[in-house]
């Protein structure tokens, strides 16, 4: 076991067994830390947010969202190492969806759902909050390195009740595992608002160009199951989410398969603007995110559930 994959385990022991209060506080003081230490998570944070509020957000004013965007970061990090202690009433009282009954009519229809998400609020609680709920999810998630955090992570989220997939290196490809998934009634959450890989679809996402990833876009033109986006934040004394949709998927009338894909992950991208401009606070982006952003003060890698996260 290295340094890192220990750290996570320590950390993952010690916040489930201290108090809230006491973990809190202490998250919040790392938060401010970094805030004031300003490394390169910090800065590019600052840069992201920056492109969401525009230009006229005075600077101080910006620095404040910058220090509430952290501490909403080191929130997510907290709940997320004490989400498996948690009841399942615990769990289905610390998240609410405006939506939910889209959902649950899917599921019952046997129609399956696809949610693309943002990194923002609590996607951990969020999925912990479907799996409680009684609904099958399945989702995929990066290899992360060192191997023994991957597996962490994998073992984590499977323990809270949902079904997680390697992005790749399983005995079948993610993509079919999903379909399978969505044509049996499952709800496929997918983080959704970052891939600078080769694979991503270019989109138009506050003023500027990035790449998201394909995979939900595809999931429903494959399927037909209902595709959402969602917006996701934190109330004090609750994740929350909402979701936008069912989207308009387009049909073969459209045009080819390809031009129907990065037509509707504009949709989600639109979307997911949308969510993350009510709430900016809450979007967790501490990576370079736009095409004509330098790689320089890049920051520390989320650990995503998204295919081709980049």
């Amino acid at each position: 076991m290295n340094l890192t994959e220990l750290g996570y385990v320590a950390g993952w022991r010690l916040v489930r067994a201290l108090p809230r209060p006491v973990v809190a506080a202490a998250f919040q003081a790392g938060a401010d830390r970094a805030h004031r230490s300003g490394g390169g998570g910090t800065a590019r944070l600052r840069a992201n947010l920056r492109r969401v509020v525009g230009p006229e957000l005075p600077e101080a004013e910006l620095d404040d969202l910058v220090k509430r965007g952290l501490r909403s970061y080191a929130r997510y990090w907290m709940e997320a190492f004490r989400l498996p202690a948690l009841s399942r009433e615990q769990i289905l009282a610390g998240f609410r969806l405006d939506g939910a009954e889209l959902l649950a009519a899917d599921v019952a229809a046997g129609r399956g759902a696809v949610v693309a998400l943002p990194h923002a609020g609590n996607w951990d609680a969020a999925g912990a909050w479907v799996a409680a709920t009684g609904w099958p999810i399945s989702t995929v998630m990066e290899r992360l390195k060192p191997e023994g955090v991957y597996k962490r992570f994998m073992a984590f989220r499977a323990e809270l009740g949902m079904e997680i997939l390697p992005t790749h290196g399983g005995p079948r490809p993610a993509f079919d595992v999903l379909l399978d998934r969505l044509r049996a009634g499952a709800v496929v959450p997918l983080l959704a608002d970052r891939d600078l890989s080769a694979r991503g679809v270019e989109v138009d996402f506050f003023g500027g160009k990035t790449r998201m990833p394909a995979g939900p876009a595809l999931l429903a033109l494959h399927t037909g199951a209902p595709l959402y986006v969602a917006s996701m934040w934190y109330e004090k004394d609750a994740a929350c989410a909402s979701l936008a949709g069912p989207l308009p998927v387009p049909g073969p009338e459209a045009g080819p398969l390809d031009q129907r894909v990065r037509s509707l992950t504009q949709l989600i991208a639109d979307g997911l603007a949308a969510g993350i401009a009510r709430h900016p606070q809450d979007w967790h982006m501490l990576q370079r995110m736009w095409l004509d952003q330098t790689r320089a003060g890049e920051g520390t890698a989320l650990p995503s559930s998204a295919p081709g996260q980049g």
